[in-house]
């Protein structure tokens, strides 16, 4: 099992929305990058878990644990739609090149844990990725160690509120 961050902007795709979706589920489409794509496809798996990280907003942070619900990466459906935002005209649907996976909710943290919170903590997050200068990525590992030690941060009382 690998452990994930993926980034929504909340004005875009909650965890709230995430967690009113019908069976609390949805397919994480819209990945235009391939490096992300190579790794829905190649390491993503069925019951990874994944931090769900509230991006480009007033407070970005860790809000909430979903899992991986697909099996396997499957054609992103947005790619062959002209109306889609995500419509990319090259894409062939014999030979898609854009992917998506299933993700489910399974629980909002006990308190969000703010990007400048991470930061703060960087000596004992190693190198991760979400705090690594230049990284821009929509989808990132985490390491066990790391998940670990970031559910302990939830359960710490946030530095700012005591």
């Amino acid at each position: 099992m690998a452990n994930w961050l993926m980034k929504s902007e909340p004005d875009v795709f909650s965890i709230d929305d995430l967690q009113d979706a019908p069976k609390k589920t949805t397919m994480w489409d819209g990945i235009r990058n391939y490096q992300v794509r190579n790794m829905m496809r190649d390491i993503m798996q069925k019951g990874d878990r994944v931090f769900y990280y509230h991006s480009n907003c007033k407070v970005p942070g860790i809000y909430g644990v979903a899992e991986i619900a697909s099996k396997a990466a499957y054609p992103d459906p947005t790619q062959f739609d002209p109306n889609d935002g995500h419509y990319d005209a090259g894409s062939n649907p014999s030979d898609p090149r854009w992917l998506v996976v299933d993700v489910r909710y399974k629980r909002h943290l006990k308190r969000p844990i703010s990007l400048s919170e991470l930061r703060d903590h960087a000596p004992g997050l190693g190198d991760f990725a979400l705090i690594r200068r230049a990284n821009r990525l929509s989808v990132m590992p985490v390491t066990d160690a790391q998940w670990s030690y970031i559910v302990d941060l939830e359960a710490t009382p946030h530095p700012e509120r005591g």
